[in-house]
Parts: C-alpha cells; sequence; structure tokens
C-alpha cells in the first residue's frame, strides 16, 4: 500500500463508507434512469442473470425489471467479460471502450493457459472464431469443438478462454432477459452492436469515472476494480485535478474535488444487495463496508450469497425463493433497525414481481 508523507486530511471508516455509498446509490436511491445509472456504475456484475436487476432495484427509485430487460432485448446494454475477467452488464458505448481498456489483461491471463495452447496461433485462433460467431451466434461448445477440428492437440477449455480473452464475446439475447430463459450463446460486440470497437484508451478518464462511483480510492484500489496493474502514472497525471485524503492507514486516497463526502453520522437505510456486487468487489481494502472476519460469512466454497447492509454495512446475508425471503443476520439489530430491514425486504419483494405481506419475510438460516 502507498503510505502518504504529506498532512493529508484523514477519512475515517464511516466516513469513507458514506462516502462510497453516495456514489454507489445506496445512501439514497437515485431518479436516474436505468441505462445512466449502468454507465455511472461503470457496468454491473453479471456472473449469473438476476444480479443486475437486483443491484438496480436497490439503487434506483421507480426501477422495474422490464427496464433493463428492454435495453438489453433493444441491444443498448450487453454482457460480456470485462473487468477481473467476470461477465458485466455494460452499455453499448461501455462494451466498446471498457473492453479494449482491460484487453491487456485479458491477454495475460492466457499466460496460464501456455501448456494447453501450445501449438495454437492466437491470432488464427481468434480470426477463426470470429468469422465463426459473426456467421451465427455460437454456444461456447460448438465454437469449442470447431477450434479443436483445427488444433486436436490442444486443451478443450485452453482453446475456449482463449476465444474468450482474444474476443469482445457477448452473450446475445433472450440470455439475461427478465424472466426469460435461454443457454449462453455469443457473437463478437461490434457484430451484436453494428459498430467497431474504440481503440484502447488511455485510463485517464477512467480513473475519474472510478472515483466517481466508487470514490474515494486508492491507486491499488482501482487495480482490483479493473484487473489492471501499473495506473500509477495516470493517478499522478491526473493528481492536479484531484484532492487526496489518507485512510486510518495512511494510504493515500484520491477524489474528484466535488464528489459527494457526506457525514460520517450521515444515516444509511438497510440495502438488500445481489452476490458479486460490485460493491464488495472493486476496492483492495474493503474495511470500509465491513470488518474482514465477515467476509469469510458471504462465501461457502465458490458459492456467493446475497449481502445485507444495515447502518451502511455487511450485516448479514439473504435468498429469495418465489414470494419469501430469508434473511440470516451475523448480529442483533435494534427494533427500530429490524422494522427497516423488514420494509426493505418487503419493498425488494414487490419491485421484484411479487407480493408484499410480511409473513413473506422470515428471519432464518441462509448458509447451510
Amino acid at each position: 500500500m502507498t503510505k502518504m508523507t504529506s498532512a493529508a486530511p484523514v477519512l475515517g471508516t464511516r466516513a469513507l463508507n458514506r462516502a462510497t455509498l453516495a456514489r454507489q446509490l445506496l445512501l439514497r436511491r437515485s431518479a436516474l434512469g436505468t441505462k445512466d445509472a449502468v454507465e455511472h456504475l461503470l457496468g454491473l456484475q453479471a456472473q449469473n442473470v438476476k444480479p443486475p436487476y437486483y443491484a438496480l432495484a436497490a439503487r434506483l427509485d421507480d426501477f422495474a425489471p422490464e427496464a433493463l430487460s428492454r435495453l438489453m432485448a433493444d441491444r443498448e446494454v450487453v454482457r460480456l467479460v470485462t473487468m477481473r475477467s467476470t461477465i458485466h452488464t455494460h452499455s453499448a458505448d461501455d462494451a466498446l471502450t471498457l473492453r479494449p481498456l482491460v484487453q491487456a489483461a485479458r491477454d495475460r491471463e492466457l499466460h496460464q493457459f501456455r501448456k494447453g495452447l501450445q501449438g495454437v496461433d492466437l491470432d488464427r485462433l481468434a480470426s477463426i472464431s470470429r468469422e465463426l460467431v459473426e456467421a451465427e451466434p455460437r454456444t461456447m461448445k460448438q465454437l469449442r469443438e470447431a477450434l479443436l477440428a483445427e488444433w486436436p492437440d490442444a486443451d478443450p477449455f485452453a482453446l475456449s478462454v482463449a476465444a474468450r480473452c482474444r474476443l469482445p464475446l457477448v452473450q446475445v439475447t433472450p440470455r439475461g432477459l427478465w424472466g426469460r430463459s435461454g443457454q449462453v450463446t455469443l457473437t463478437t460486440a461490434e457484430h451484436w452492436l453494428g459498430r467497431p470497437s474504440e481503440p484502447a484508451p488511455a485510463p485517464d478518464a477512467t480513473v475519474l469515472r472510478y472515483l466517481a462511483a466508487f470514490g474515494p480510492a486508492s491507486v491499488k484500489d482501482m487495480q482490483t476494480w479493473a484487473g489492471l496493474t501499473r495506473l500509477r502514472e495516470a493517478f499522478e497525471r491526473l493528481r492536479p485535478e484531484l484532492v487526496t485524503f489518507r485512510d486510518e492507514n495512511g494510504v493515500e486516497l484520491f477524489d474528484l474535488p466535488d464528489a459527494p463526502r457526506p457525514d460520517a453520522d450521515t444515516p444509511a437505510p438497510p440495502r438488500f444487495l445481489p452476490e458479486f456486487d460490485n460493491l464488495f468487489l472493486s476496492h483492495a481494502d474493503r474495511s470500509r463496508l465491513g470488518s474482514a472476519d465477515l467476509k469469510g460469512r458471504t462465501w461457502k466454497g465458490n458459492q456467493a450469497y446475497c449481502v445485507l447492509l444495515v447502518d451502511g454495512f455487511l450485516a448479514g446475508v439473504w435468498r429469495q425463493e418465489g414470494e419469501i425471503l430469508t434473511i440470516e443476520l451475523f448480529g442483533t439489530l435494534t427494533e427500530s433497525q429490524r422494522k427497516e430491514v423488514v420494509e426493505e425486504a418487503e419493498r425488494l419483494v414487490t419491485v421484484m414481481g411479487g407480493s408484499s405481506p410480511s409473513s413473506d419475510i422470515r428471519f432464518g438460516t441462509v448458509v447451510k
């Protein structure tokens, strides 16, 4: 971690928490449109179909799942691999710019598959894959089988990874639509959106957008979010435009001068967030969201649980099955906090298409 030697102001854990919640539209729900919110948040983690919908339900006034589904059907937002080699829901514009920004990381990712890709010409693999998926969307199995015919001695999984890393492959609809099902079929972002990707941009503009959505933050925080390295130079170029702080460990934090930094005592209503929400994946130091010992309680094996914030901090996990929403708390709530949690849960059930009688909200065991 980078240590400060100057006397920059210190932001304590609660101050960082409130600032981050404000940027994430979680301190109070926003009137932003769905597409504008997706862009402000620099995309939504979308390992599974439902999390982006729940992420927006927690953040937006008057959100309806059909709003995001319609944008996806109209090709104004798409699902593809970007930051941290994970699937994100992005606006079309961001898909064509953020993916080139992180392309170097996707190229480096292939180094760990060198053994399984011996003898494979990666440029030719990308060309063949592009031709196949642009002729018609293909499942990864179909694409892999076609590549194996060309390189029968290669590792099948490594060929799949190579295609995904070398090309910006989007999951075409109906995959990702609300209330619909469909297997993952892929084509290129350029083919699906009808326009070329942008050249890999300098990271400076994305640094400013990252701080607007996740700041105040350190260089290492943004590198964790993007899955990139060597971003220090961009921060240094931008330093004259930014303000700096220290956290309680002396780590330098950068921020936009006019970004919201609410008082540490600002009330933070309960919020139900999906598994893999970027709020929890976009800082090297996640203490602004809860103590480190609680992190292990949101995962079991490779299964992540939906999480509950109370007073801005991690307070439990939850699961919705039909119209029943079960909440497992990590500690004790006050009577007023418990009432607020139930009210927020009832709102969530209603927004996501169910009814909201209090009997549908249960406190119990989620992690088994």
